[in-house]
């Protein structure tokens, strides 16, 4: 696959990515932490703002081509 084709795939997961995770973050944090304290809220936005992070490094190295190296037998 050409790599301008691989990157605007990637480009394209990588918005629906982080705009469905912000859907779905969000209204769980509506459902479930309606009537919860204030660090609570900080603390839910803090670990749910870094965790999509694990995701996008997964299409972000599919976009640039990396392959996972293979082990060595000595």
């Amino acid at each position: 696959m050409p790599i301008r084709l691989k990157k605007f795939i990637g480009a394209i997961v990588l918005i629906v990515l982080v705009v469905v995770y912000a859907i779905f973050a969000t209204a769980f944090a509506t459902v479930y932490l309606g009537e919860a304290n204030g660090f609570v809220h900080l603390a839910y936005f803090l670990v749910t703002g870094m965790f999509w992070i694990v995701p996008a490094m997964v299409v972000i190295r599919w976009m640039e081509g990396y392959a996972p190296k293979a082990r060595e037998r000595r």
